[in-house]
């Protein structure tokens, strides 16, 4: 009863936040402020969601391949946003300015 109810709870916190930062990839005005909405909170969402995954599944050798997802998504999806980020500012695309002429 209270392994499905933080399994559940899990599952809807990740899944909320990715709905959230889809939203956020689409109303946002520039490149940089989506690239931050997408990959600060989708590497929580999807922690979360796997984090669900585990305690479904009980101590296994399939939650702790879970685990080791879950580290690898912290360690290269900030990185590989920053590297993205950087990327689009070699390539001089300019963050978005609001009063600009």
């Amino acid at each position: 009863m209270l392994k499905t109810f933080f399994v559940i709870l899990f599952l809807a916190l990740g899944s909320f936040l990715i709905v959230v930062a889809s939203i956020g990839v689409v109303r946002f005005p520039d490149f940089y402020t989506r690239i931050h909405a997408a990959g600060k909170v989708d590497t929580l969402g999807q922690s979360l969601i796997l984090l669900a995954l585990i305690i479904y599944e009980g101590l296994s050798p399939l939650s702790l391949k879970l685990l080791l997802i879950i580290i690898l998504i912290y360690l290269i999806n900030p990185s590989a946003t920053h590297f993205v980020a950087q990327a689009a500012y070699l390539a001089r695309i300019w963050p978005f300015e609001k009063n600009k002429k």
